[in-house]
């Protein structure tokens, strides 16, 4: 089972879009997959259409021990693909997880618990906070959107940093990157790119999300882009992106 982690303090990156259109994508090509909103925005859990204020199990009572992983799990328009929701009550857990023994492994525990998975892919919130922290240790994999603007480098010191203290704990997810909003008829946008790829090589994916409108309103719709525009540019990405995971 490979977990994939989608985190990045900074927000507006493409971290929630890049989630769960990956995670649609995966189990449009057959896997079973299972989307984790670990942001209390829930965000990820509106982009499939489900209202989150209307929830009574969501990831805030499985992060405080009294729900399993599997009590909050729904199923979702795209076959194979699963989702554990948030909405603002994960707040609690965020605090309640700073006063817990090995705080920041209780995700991990929990997904052993978990069968029948192919892949595990979790949105974080924009912070380097209790529930980030776990998300990144039960990872196999972290990917760090970058969005091709100015300033798109900011506060990767600090990520950069949790990631080595974590590496040095034994938890060493492998480490990719992903540039988002790309507008190549913007310069910034070129020498972002460039920038990226000279500091991190090989780790940087190949595809490139472009900055697409139909990837800005398919949330307002409740549905991925493989749903909602699979024709789009965006679309195309998105898919061009799980075939890269996938191999």
């Amino acid at each position: 089972m490979e977990v994939i982690t989608f985190a990045n303090q900074k927000g507006g990156c493409g971290k929630t879009t890049s989630a769960v259109n990956l995670a649609a994508y995966l189990a449009v090509k057959g896997k079973k997959v299972l989307l984790i909103d670990l942001d209390p925005q829930g965000s990820s859990t509106t982009h499939l259409g489900v209202n989150k204020n209307e929830l009574q199990k969501t990831m805030n009572e499985v992060m405080i021990g009294k729900l399993k992983i599997q009590d909050v799990v729904l199923n979702t328009e795209v076959l194979g693909l699963d989702l554990a929701p948030a909405n603002p009550g994960l707040g609690e857990a965020e605090l309640m997880l700073t006063k817990t023994p090995f705080r920041e492994q209780q995700l991990k525990a929990k997904l052993g618990d978990l069968n029948g998975y192919d892949f595990i892919i979790i949105d974080t919130p924009p912070s380097l906070g209790n529930l980030t922290l776990n998300a990144i240790i039960a990872c196999n994999m972290i990917i760090i959107p970058i969005q091709t603007q100015f300033f798109a480098l900011e506060g990767m010191m600090m990520l950069t940093e949790l990631l080595d203290s974590i590496a040095e704990m034994g938890f060493k997810p492998r480490r990719r990157y992903l540039l988002t909003m790309l507008n190549r008829s913007r310069g910034i946008s070129k020498k972002v790119v460039e920038d990226v790829k000279s500091l991190f090589g090989d780790a940087v994916f190949k595809t490139v999300i472009p900055d697409n409108v139909k990837l800005v309103e398919a949330p307002s719709d409740g549905k991925p882009i493989c749903i909602y525009n699979p024709n789009c540019l965006g679309a195309k990405s998105y898919e061009q992106l799980a075939q890269e995971v996938l191999t």
